[in-house]
């Protein structure tokens, strides 16, 4: 679900960065006004195992991958609007770093993965906690559809913007600038695998990590207490132990084709694509130059992100005090 630069326009690409300022501003507010520093660790322990989760590749027919976010689970365990936050500072440190999503298309990847997940799992939990019995059994269940619904309505969110592109943008002799597959193709090739494995993945996840928090430590659901934050130290240094179990799954994702592999695809390279932006990242794909074992690096990647992401916030909560200070 991670776009690339190039694969929507510059004109895409501003209009969903724009559409994501009054998101973050309102999220920035409502954390600020309702939360204290001690919330904020808490955040960038679920901004880092959304970090972390997506690194957890799993293989999809047709020979691609996806992986889950962990979108809906954040959304439950603090709020939409925080999980907005976190989810965006992975997103930053992911795009940056490691080369996984693009610079210029960082909007519409927040978008569809900060935003539209995140408040699509809150808000459906809400609805159908309402419709199912009382009971912790319908709890679950209530949290399962929360999430397959979540990461299938965001994945819709990025096909409608891979598949308008070719309708939108062509050059003088009627081919595509950017993405080159319609509607037609663009939104069957992402709903498809995302409806049949990645929504399921989702929700297992999902429910799975919910429920364990919710046995261990109920107290440190809702309330964000930083010193009751165990169980989700025990969840991240599982998934840092695990994540090479990432490199299983080969292939590229949908959408997420190098130029050599749209042009052994197609025939030929979009102009848009060709002559885009360009960045090259540090970590390109979480490799990295110096060491040789692919694994390794991959762990040292997640380490890398992970302690990237709490650096984030640690800056953040120095900024806020300062600031504080100087009010007071």
């Amino acid at each position: 679900m991670h776009i690339p630069d190039n694969y929507l326009s510059p004109s895409t690409c501003a209009v969903m960065g724009i559409a994501m300022v009054p998101v973050w501003s309102r999220c920035i507010n409502k954390i600020k006004n309702e939360l204290s520093f001690k919330n904020i660790p808490s955040i960038s322990l679920m901004s880092a195992f959304s970090f972390l989760i997506m690194m957890f590749n799993v293989p999809l027919p047709g020979g691609t991958t996806g992986h889950a976010v962990g979108a809906a689970l954040i959304a439950l365990l603090v709020g939409p609007y925080a999980a907005c936050l976190s989810i965006s500072v992975a997103l930053v440190v992911q795009a940056l770093l490691f080369g996984d999503g693009g610079i210029i298309a960082f909007g519409a990847n927040a978008f569809n993965m900060a935003f539209v997940m995140p408040f699509a799992a809150y808000y459906s939990y809400i609805v159908l906690a309402a419709i199912f019995p009382e009971k912790k059994s319908w709890k679950h269940v209530s949290i399962f559809i929360s999430a397959y619904i979540s990461i299938t309505v965001g994945a819709l969110m990025a096909a409608v913007e891979f598949g308008i592109q070719p309708l939108l943008f062509k050059d003088t002799l009627g081919l595509p600038l950017y993405s080159p597959y319609p509607l037609s193709i663009a939104i069957p090739a992402m709903m498809v695998p995302h409806l049949l494995v990645v929504g399921f993945v989702e929700a297992f996840i999902t429910m799975g990590v919910f429920s364990y928090i919710e046995k261990v430590s109920p107290s440190s659901i809702y309330e964000l207490n930083y010193s009751r934050s165990k169980p989700l130290y025990i969840v991240l240094s599982l998934l840092l132990v695990l994540c090479p179990l990432g490199l299983l799954a080969t292939g590229t994702a949908w959408g997420e084709w190098g130029v050599g592999e749209i042009k052994n695809m197609l025939g030929f390279v979009p102009g848009g694509m060709l002559k885009g932006f360009s960045f090259n990242s540090l970590m390109p794909d979480y490799s990295i130059p110096t060491i040789a074992s692919e694994t390794i690096a991959y762990i040292v990647s997640a380490i890398t992100g992970v302690v990237l992401i709490m650096a984030t916030f640690g800056v953040f909560i120095l900024f806020k005090r300062t600031i504080t200070r100087k009010d007071s």
